[in-house]
This record gives structure tokens, sequence and C-alpha cells, in this order.
């Protein structure tokens, strides 16, 4: 069962490409989608659709822990926070530099520790037994070369998701998260144009899986790294 009628769920990174899919398919189960979001406002004021029930929050940076921390105090009781807020960054390790594995684990992990924690708090004090739902993705199931900084932040969150998962068991709070391989988007169609992109997993069916992790239908799978390969 999907039905997410007024339930409040957070969603970061929700104006990316598999962030559209993710708001709508949310959107469409009944959620509230509150979105943290770092730009500005658009000039239009009409949401696009599917996300008429979204509440955009604009210049957020979920990278500052006041920020995150601010954020959350100002929402109603939630019932799931979805964490696709991140980055990419590739490069041989000689060329690697120290800032350059830095922002990596502050855009992939630190984005997801900040907003999972700030998460339980609120599902704690309104005693929610909620959900948390980080994207990690495959490099930390299978590694790949000349990506080390990527590599190192997302085996970061399959870390967090797990010990996150332990810990507030007792809560009743399920933490899980996916990992694609290369998602089909325009962006990384333009980037590898040769590549088999039917392979690539869809946003659309992505968006699938994260909305039944984050479901009440999941009342026992908590800790899981599901892999969300596509047929790559």
């Amino acid at each position: 069962m999907s039905d997410l009628s007024g339930r409040h769920v957070v969603i970061t990174g929700g104006d990316g490409a598999l962030g559209g899919a993710v708001v709508a398919a949310f959107a469409e189960a009944g959620a509230i989608c509150h979105l943290p979001l770092y730009g500005s406002p658009p000039s239009s004021s009409s949401p696009p659709p599917g996300r008429q029930a979204s509440k955009p929050s604009y210049n957020v940076d979920l990278t500052a822990e006041g920020a995150v921390t601010a954020y959350y105090a100002g929402l109603p009781g939630l019932w799931a926070s979805v964490h696709l807020a991140g980055g990419y960054a590739a490069k041989p390790i000689t060329e690697t530099s120290q800032s350059d594995l830095e922002k990596m684990l502050l855009l992939n992990l630190g984005t997801a520790f900040l907003c999972s924690r700030e998460a339980i708090r609120s599902m704690r004090a309104s005693g929610t037994q909620g959900r948390i739902v980080n994207v990690g993705a495959r490099v930390s199931e299978a590694p790949i070369g000349g990506a080390v900084a990527y590599s190192i932040s997302k085996a970061g969150v399959a870390a967090l998701t797990r010990s996150l998962a332990v810990e507030v068991r007792n809560d009743g709070i399920l933490v899980n998260a996916v990992l694609p391989s290369t998602i089909d988007t325009p962006a990384n169609r333009a980037a590898m144009p040769k590549a088999d992109h039917e392979k690539w997993p869809k946003p659309d069916e992505l968006a699938r899986a994260i909305l039944w992790l984050a479901s009440p239908g999941n009342t026992v799978t908590s800790g899981a790294l599901v892999p969300v390969y596509g047929k790559a």
C-alpha cells in the first residue's frame, strides 16, 4: 500500500531529473511534499503538473547545519524524509585534491546525515514511526575507477543507512537506501551519447521503489541497500 494521503514528506533534490519523478509519485500517492531547494524562486508561480500539493522552500543550503536544523524545525510532524540531493565528480586519484574529497563528502554524505538527523528528531517528537530513504549508488557495492571521492561519499551513505536503521529500530522508524546505477536523464545521455541508454534505470522506476520504501506498506524492511540497476 502506497497511500500517503495527508502525510508530510520531505524530498531533497526535488528539482532534479530524479527529483521530479519522485515528487510526482509521492504527490500522486497523496503526500504533502516539502521541498528544500537551494536556488531562488522561479519566475512562474504555477507548479509543474503533479506538484500542486508540494510546498517548496527556496535558498535552503542543505550543507549548512544551521539551515537544515531550522528548516526541519519549521515543519509539521513528518512521516518520511527522502534524500536525493547530492552531486557527482570524476577524477583519477592522482588528480583528486583534499578539497575535491571534502566537497563530495559534504554534498552526498553530509546532506544525508543532517537531513536524517533532523527527520529523526521530528519523528521522535511527534511519535511517528516514519520512514527515511537515502539515495546511494551502485559504486558502493561494485566499485569503479576514476571517481574515488564520489565512491567514498556514497559508501558513507550506505554506512549511514545501515547504522541508523539499527539505532532507531526501537522507535519504529525504518531507514533504507536505493543504489542506482547510471540514471537515464538528459544530462547523463548528453555526457555518454554512445552508451546503451535503454539499460539504464528510468527516474519513474526509481521513484516507485523509493515510494514503496517510504510507504506504510513497508512494515519490516530496514537497513536495506536496494539495488536498482536497471538492465546494466
